[in-house]
């Protein structure tokens, strides 16, 4: 309302007020792994039904809003729509929260669209206004669970355009980056309103120490997955290979000590470069049969303690 009142001063020659602070393409959404995954879990789960929910985090500054975590909403959806948000739901959960001890506020809202790509419809801009309606930097996320694979997440976030500003013919946001026009829009984006109603939001995705660990971890079919002890005769098959593997390089590298003798600096200086460093081989050699023969010892011992 402001901006809008500082536009209709300037156009009847009055004084505008001072600049405020102004969206920007260089404006950055951070998603954190674990809100990805939700989402991405919740949209698979919802298939071919649409489903929705809320975005915790918090605005860091003019140019960047974070999603720390999310939160699904209850609500019947179809194929192409979803109904708003449960007020009711909202408030409960948001208490919930704050009693764990969670300061994260609502900083929008997300939902599927599966098959069909990311874009709003009407339903979602009139969802997406009443969210900007509390806060204008609140953003709409979009994800499409059966477009997305093993490597690439089909999503996007929005928001709204100020038709007051479109009818003046001036730009939704100010252009210091060229971030928020990096990748090119769908065509069906385009022909939904894209731009003309809504415009995207550059995405980014980031990891702390803790979620790096739970990704490396997702593999792991049980929690005692590290407790199981190799087959035996695996094991002494790949002993005995990297034994004679390492009998080989001891050998290298005792020609690599005598050949020390004969050669001058500068050759001894690039004598390895294009070529296998025995000492070096031989090492990972010993640690890893090392490791490996302590490990399954460990491992033994422990199984015949508990079991």
């Amino acid at each position: 309302m402001e901006a809008l009142m500082r536009q209709m001063q300037a156009m009847q020659g009055g004084v505008p007020a001072a600049d405020g602070p102004a969206l920007d393409t260089a404006e950055t959404l951070h998603i954190s792994s674990l809100a990805l995954l939700k989402m991405l879990k919740h949209g698979r789960a919802g298939i071919p039904l649409e489903v929705m929910g809320l975005m915790l985090g918090e605005v860091v500054d003019d140019y960047t809003v974070s999603v720390v975590d999310v939160f699904a909403m209850p609500q019947s959806g179809t194929g192409v729509s979803v109904e708003s948000v449960d007020p009711i739901f909202q408030k409960a959960m948001l208490d919930m929260l704050e009693r764990t001890g969670r300061s994260d506020v609502v900083v929008g809202w997300y939902h599927s669209h599966p098959g069909f790509g990311c874009w709003l419809s009407g339903v979602d801009v009139n969802t997406q206004r009443s969210f900007e309606a509390l806060s204008d930097r609140a953003i709409a996320v979009v994800i499409d669970p059966i477009q997305s694979v093993k490597g690439k997440v089909v999503i996007d976030a929005f928001r709204l355009i100020n038709p007051q500003s479109a009818a003046m013919g001036k730009e939704p946001r100010q252009t210091t980056s060229n971030l928020g026009h990096l990748e090119r829009p769908s065509v069906q984006a385009l022909v939904h309103g894209l731009n003309r109603h809504y415009y995207s939001i550059n995405i980014n995705y980031r990891k702390n120490e803790l979620e790096q660990k739970m990704l490396l971890n997702l593999h792991k079919s049980a929690w005692d997955y590290g407790l199981v002890p190799d087959d035996y005769h695996k094991l002494c098959e790949t002993n005995t290979n990297t034994l004679s593997e390492m009998l080989e390089l001891a050998k290298l590298y005792n020609k690599s000590v005598e050949e020390e003798m004969t050669l001058t600096a500068e050759q001894l200086a690039i004598r390895h470069h294009g070529k296998r460093d025995p000492k070096r081989h031989l090492s990972d050699k010993v640690d890893v049969l090392m490791s490996e023969n302590i490990t399954q010892c460990l491992r033994a011992m422990l199984d015949a303690v508990a079991f």
